[in-house]
């Protein structure tokens, strides 16, 4: 396997990729409202994501096999906890408030990846039908919330559009997932695309971003080159939500459409 495939296996599985999709995100945030830019609340964020990520990817992995444990899977673990530590440095620097509601989310993350329930043998992740929702509200409450609160940025009616929005929209990134993952999920699991099929599943994603470009049309003082930006992201999500496949591409999904929110924000620094 040559350097820049490591690299990139690396990249994406470290979850570095999905801590920068989820700055991304707050930076659409920061654009949209006319935020102040704070480095430390994208550091925070950053490694944050890392960090949370990295512990329910490999928590399990790393309490049965701990012995035996592949090069890259160590290294993958010496690498979360410099994020941790970065993290820490971070958030001692956040205001109260935002501690708080990063508490709140830090326990949802936690109890996603630790089991707590039926004899301590389930954790949230494996509820019937909720992993999807739990995520999209950890994201939402991240890349929305954590922002505002921080700045003291009034709570609006545009800002609560943005997390309906937001909510909605991580729903969406998640569709291609969810079908490249019907092979292999329980069934118990009852994800989306058990429930109603890979058909019907793109439907639903289509369905969602139009009602996300609905809802901007809502918002104060509209802007119109920001309801264009949404348009092209909705276009370009959609695209992708339709092509998913059971049999992706390796980095069809952890790759490209974890990548879209990092699109939206250029496009949005581009007009």
């Amino acid at each position: 396997m040559n350097l820049s495939k490591k690299l990139l296996e690396f990249y994406v599985n470290s979850s570095i990729h999905v801590a920068l999709a989820v700055c991304a995100l707050v930076g659409v945030t920061t654009v949209e409202l006319g935020l102040e830019a704070d480095n430390v609340i994208f550091c925070f964020v950053f490694f944050a994501t890392i960090s949370g990520y990295n512990f329910v990817k490999f928590f399990g992995v790393a309490k049965f096999h701990y012995q035996r444990l592949a090069k890259w899977l160590k290294m993958i673990q010496i690498f979360s906890f410099c994020s941790f530590l970065l993290l820490c440095f971070y958030g001692v620097q956040l205001q109260v408030e935002t501690l708080v509601i990063v508490g709140v989310f830090a326990v949802l993350t936690f109890l996603y990846a630790i089991p707590f329930l039926k004899d301590k043998t389930k954790s949230l992740r494996h509820v019937e039908g909720v992993k999807v929702y739990v995520i999209a509200l950890v994201w939402m409450g991240v890349t929305v919330f954590l922002p505002v609160i921080d700045t003291g940025f009034e709570m609006t009616t545009n800002v609560g559009i943005m997390g309906i929005q937001r909510f909605a929209y991580v729903l969406v990134l998640m569709l291609p997932f969810e079908i490249r993952d019907l092979r292999y999920d329980p069934k118990g699991l009852q994800t989306i695309p058990q429930k109603i099929g890979v058909k019907k599943t793109k439907q639903l994603g289509l369905f969602l971003l139009v009602f996300i470009v609905l809802l901007e049309c809502l918002k104060v003082d509209l802007e119109y080159s920001k309801l264009i930006v949404l348009g092209v992201v909705a276009l370009v999500t959609v695209g992708f939500v339709w092509k998913a496949e059971l049999n992706q591409g390796r980095y069809y999904s952890a790759f490209w459409v974890e990548a879209l929110p990092i699109l939206w924000l250029l496009l949005l620094l581009v007009f």
